[in-house]
């Protein structure tokens, strides 16, 4: 992956379009909760023609079928980081390992994003199906998060859930807090564990791992650090 790589081209209209979906058929209909501090937007509600592909700490993320390029982040109510996000995506630019930021709105009380779409499998996803974990993927991540500190951007939150492979190229999908500036050591934990975990045991023959144990780990990995 290349510094300044180029995105496919979208068009200002399909924008335009876009942004118009979201404001007539999503957002009336939607409903998202902040239930907790520190932990995942519940989603209560969105229309049946949209699909969900995500929640996160502060917003989720939506797609329309007729729009494959594009994907909107919504912010949920009483919850920030939506002008920090907006900062980060224009420090970053164009950059083949990252999303893109077209557009930024408020209305009727939500706050939104219409962003590139990036497909794959996030790791996370790869060790519960048993899908193999290139070590060109790692590169790829660590070469994009070298990028954004050249853009004065400190990488945080960088865990399995948050980065993805498709076609054994690896791709951030979440910038969201890359302006905080306290040290953050998961994407070189998420390393070790790829190192002396992974390689050695998993990578010639990747099998899937129950949901459970990965819900331990997570779980653990959190007591541990804290």
């Amino acid at each position: 992956m290349t510094e300044g790589a180029k995105s496919d081209v979208i068009n200002p209209n399909q924008i335009r379009e876009f942004a118009s979906w979201v404001e007539q058929s999503l957002l009336p209909e939607l409903v998202l909760e902040s239930v907790h501090d520190g932990e995942p937007i519940i989603v209560r509600r969105y229309p049946e023609q949209w699909s969900k592909l995500g929640a996160g700490n502060y917003a989720g993320v939506f797609a329309h079928p007729l729009a494959d390029d594009l994907v909107v982040k919504v912010y949920t109510p009483g919850r920030g980081g939506f002008e920090d996000e907006v900062e980060v995506y224009g420090r970053l630019g164009e950059h083949a390992a990252y999303s893109q930021c077209y557009d930024a709105n408020e209305t009727g009380g939500f706050r939104y994003l219409i962003l590139k779409r990036l497909r794959g499998k996030t790791l996370y996803q790869c060790i519960l199906e048993g899908i193999p974990i290139p070590a060109r993927a790692i590169e790829d991540v660590d070469e994009a998060l070298d990028y954004a500190r050249s853009r004065g951007l400190r990488p945080h939150d960088v865990h399995g859930k948050n980065i993805m492979i498709n076609e054994g190229r690896g791709f951030v999908v979440d910038v969201s807090d890359f302006l905080k500036q306290d040290a953050c050591t998961m994407w070189d934990d998420m390393k070790k564990a790829y190192k002396h975990l992974y390689l050695p045991y998993l990578s010639k023959r990747p099998v899937p791992i129950p949901e459970w144990i990965m819900d331990g780990v997570r779980k653990g990995y959190r007591l541990f650090k804290s």
